[in-house]
């Protein structure tokens, strides 16, 4: 009788612990499911933006060419021949989110931005011939028509506005990341800029 006097109070300790045991387990295993599930949900939204944000413009011009000739050291009357190009600009401003360096603090809920991407900027004109006006006697040679389709080229690329391109271009990228931060403050994660880049009313 002595001996289950003993025993009783051994056997409801051991009880009582692994009850204890058993209740701290699921409400920490609970904390860390959610802590992962938060995690997932927000890295994979990271990996599913664009490799690349872009932004294009296009631009166009027509560009004018007189060229005078003198026939036979100047003996005869100049020609002049013409030349008109149109030029199509095509420019572009990306960037590869895998260079942008953000942190995801699971444990303190916390979404680092610590490095954005630069911008990577691409102009790509093409030269057509619109018409041509010259002669039997003086023609458009080879040489001629690189020269002009060069010099329209050049033309094109200082036409565009880079700063203006880049500048549109980092708005672009700035509304992709919005996305990022809604999920984030869905899920009650502060956000911490280290770029000095991004509007602090955003975050």
């Amino acid at each position: 009788m002595r001996t289950d006097k003993r025993i009783l109070p051994f056997i409801l300790g051991a009880v009582a612990m692994l009850l204890a045991f058993f209740i701290w387990n699921s409400l920490t295993k609970k904390k860390d499911d959610q802590v992962q599930n938060d995690y997932y949900i927000i890295t994979n939204q990271i990996k599913k933006m664009n490799k690349m944000v872009v932004m294009e413009q296009d631009f166009s011009s027509m560009q004018k060419t007189k060229i005078t000739s003198e026939l036979f050291g100047g003996m005869l009357p100049s020609m002049e021949k013409e030349l008109i190009t149109f030029t199509k600009t095509n420019a572009q401003v990306s960037y590869d989110l895998n260079k942008m360096k953000i942190d995801v603090d699971s444990t303190n809920k916390k979404l680092i931005i610590r490095e954005l991407p630069t911008a990577d900027i691409t102009i790509i004109p093409s030269v057509e011939i619109q018409s041509m006006d010259d002669s039997f006697l003086d023609r458009f040679d080879q040489n001629d028509l690189q020269k002009i389709t060069k010099s329209a080229k050049d033309n094109a690329y200082k036409t565009v506005n880079q700063e203006r391109l880049r500048s549109e271009g980092r708005k672009q990228l700035l509304e992709n990341l919005d996305h990022i931060f809604v999920l984030a403050k869905a899920l009650n994660y502060k956000i911490e800029d280290h770029t000095g880049q991004i509007d602090s009313s955003k975050l």
